[in-house]
C-alpha cells in the first residue's frame, strides 16, 4: 500500500497552507454531464479503503462518500453539461467543471492537485498528478466523490429515460447502450460530438 500522503506531505513542507485534490468522472460517456471534485483533507488524515474510484465497489465508494463529506475540511462537486461538452470539447467542459469545483470550496486553497496530465485552463495555481487517485489523498477522496454524483445522477435520468438502461451503464458505449441507441435515438441528455463515431 502506497502511502496516500507522502507527495502531499512534501509539497506542503514547500511552505503550502492548504492543498485540494480534484478529479473528475464521465469524461468517456455518450450521455450526461461531466463532473468534478474538489477535496481538502485534514493533513495527514487516514481514511480506510481510499484509494483510485476504480477500483471500489459501487457499496464501498457510497461508504466513503459519506465519510469524506463528513470528514473533510472542505469539499465541492460540480458540472458541466451537455450543452457545454458540445461547446466547448469534453476537455474543456472538464476544465470548467473543475474550475468551478475548486471555487466552491471554502476555505479557499492555495494549490489544487489535478488528476491526470493536463491543467492548462485551471484558474488556481495547480499542478499535474498523473494516477493522482493512486498516489495523492486529496485526489483519490475526490475521485470518489465526483464518481458516485454522477453515477446517483445517471441513476435519475435512468428513471426519465428507461429504455436507455443507463442505472447499468451510467452512459458509456457498452453493447446494451448501443443497442438502445440504435433502437430509440439519442434522448436529450445523449452528447451529439460523441455519437458521431457511432457505427
Amino acid at each position: 500500500m502506497t502511502d496516500l500522503w507522502e507527495l502531499e506531505n512534501e509539497i506542503y513542507a514547500e511552505g503550502y497552507k492548504l492543498l485540494c485534490g480534484v478529479d473528475e468522472a464521465g469524461r468517456g460517456p455518450l450521455a450526461g454531464p461531466v463532473y468534478a471534485a474538489a477535496v481538502i483533507l485534514p493533513q495527514g488524515m487516514e481514511i480506510e479503503g481510499l484509494n483510485d474510484s476504480k477500483k471500489l465497489s459501487e457499496k464501498q465508494r457510497d461508504a466513503l462518500y459519506d465519510l469524506i463529506t463528513e470528514s473533510a475540511t472542505a469539499w465541492s462537486v460540480a458540472f458541466a453539461d451537455v450543452a457545454e461538452i458540445e461547446s466547448c470539447n469534453i476537455l474543456g467542459a472538464t476544465m470548467l467543471a473543475m474550475n468551478r469545483a475548486i471555487g466552491g470550496l471554502s476555505p479557499a486553497p492555495e494549490l489544487a492537485l489535478i488528476d491526470g496530465n493536463r491543467n492548462k485552463g485551471i484558474v488556481l495555481d495547480s499542478r499535474c498528478i498523473v494516477k493522482g487517485d493512486a498516489r495523492c489523498a486529496d485526489i483519490a477522496a475526490a475521485s470518489v466523490l465526483a464518481k458516485v454524483s454522477r453515477d446517483r445522477y445517471m441513476l435519475k435520468m435512468a428513471e426519465k429515460y428507461p429504455e436507455y438502461a443507463f442505472e447499468k451503464h451510467k452512459g458509456y458505449g457498452t453493447k446494451l447502450h448501443y443497442e438502445a441507441l440504435r433502437k430509440y435515438g439519442p434522448c436529450e441528455i445523449h452528447r451529439p460530438s460523441f455519437l458521431r463515431k457511432m457505427h
